[in-house]
């Protein structure tokens, strides 16, 4: 016997459609395959971005503004020597060597003129710089003019020496004729900390400038006669460079600075004078025109990041997208 509660409650709920767990997947489907396709448009939207950036930064870092040797009207030519002398840095040898040769091969430049503001750097740059500036000298007949800003001191006075005359500011910062090297030494420290260095080598003075083991006297000798003869290339050099201007005393090449005006009863400079001055009163040629090589705003990133890039690049273009 059926129970007529059962019937009527049965006989209320609707009729389940046929077929709608299929239509159900198939809407699941269509959803995350149309979720798919949105997210691989934006990765390839992204991909093709970074692609054509690292081309736009690859094209600019090989388009370096420089200016071209050909004939123009009479002018100055400008090389600044700016920040640390460094093969990493923008006054390496290399940049230097490239703007003093433009300079030089441009038949409307009358003279060089190097506009210095450098605390130093490594001796091996300005000693290829200073070479440089004699041989173009010689090969094209035309004076060098240093110009001292802020300082031109050590490295930057290697390279200045090479100039027919240097012209300073009275509070400029000239000289510091010396050689250092720096470091630091730990092994106290680390026997305070019971740290054992362990530290092999082949060759008994191979590791001897690790600041984690110590230093024998003669180790330190052997710095100190290197760093000896440095500092007497560096003597030479300004002393062939400023010849009978000189007025050596004990403290010239020790190492110490002194002020622009200081310089010039020194003779280690020749005059007070802006670039301005030089190129008007001097080399009688107001136009100055810049042969600078500037590290722009690509050049940076490509320096900075340049591994980085191309990895990115490189992934990049295995990741594209294609036709099958």
């Amino acid at each position: 016997m059926t129970d007529p509660l059962n019937e009527r409650a049965s006989s209320s709920e609707p009729a389940a459609a046929p077929g709608w767990e299929r239509a159900t997947l198939e809407r699941l489907a269509f959803a995350t395959l149309a979720e798919q396709k949105a997210q691989r448009r934006w990765r390839n939207f992204f991909r093709l971005a970074w692609l054509l950036l690292i081309v736009s930064v690859l094209w600019l870092s090989l388009s370096r503004s420089h200016v071209s040797p050909n004939a123009s009207t009479a002018h100055t030519a400008l090389v600044e020597i700016s920040g640390e002398i460094s093969s990493e840095a923008d006054a390496s040898a290399d940049w230097i060597v490239s703007a003093l040769r433009n300079a030089f091969e441009d038949e409307g430049s009358q003279a060089v003129v190097l506009l210095i503001n450098s605390p130093g750097g490594s001796p091996v740059q300005a000693g290829i710089i200073n070479d440089e500036i004699h041989r173009l000298k010689k090969k094209h007949g035309k004076p060098v003019y240093a110009v001292v800003e802020e300082s031109c001191a050590s490295a930057a006075y290697y390279i200045a020496v090479a100039a027919d005359q240097i012209y300073v500011d009275k509070a400029s910062i000239v000289g510091s004729i010396g050689v250092l090297m720096d470091g630091f030494g730990f092994t106290g420290l680390m026997d305070k900390l019971g740290v054992e260095r362990r530290l092999m080598t082949a060759g008994e003075n191979k590791g001897f400038l690790d600041p984690f083991s110590p230093q024998t006297k003669t180790q330190r000798a052997f710095a100190q006669a290197m760093l000896d003869q440095i500092h007497q290339q560096f003597i030479q050099v300004v002393r062939e460079g400023r010849g009978d201007r000189l007025k050596e005393t004990p403290e010239l090449f020790s190492g110490l600075f002194w002020t622009g005006q200081q310089a010039i009863q020194m003779g280690l400079a020749d005059a007070l004078g802006s670039l301005d001055y030089v190129a008007r009163e001097v080399v009688k040629a107001e136009d100055i025109v810049d042969y600078t090589r500037h590290d722009n705003v690509a050049e940076r990133l490509a320096k900075r990041f340049g591994a980085a890039i191309g990895e990115g690049a490189v992934k990049a273009l295995r990741q594209l997208p294609s036709v099958r």
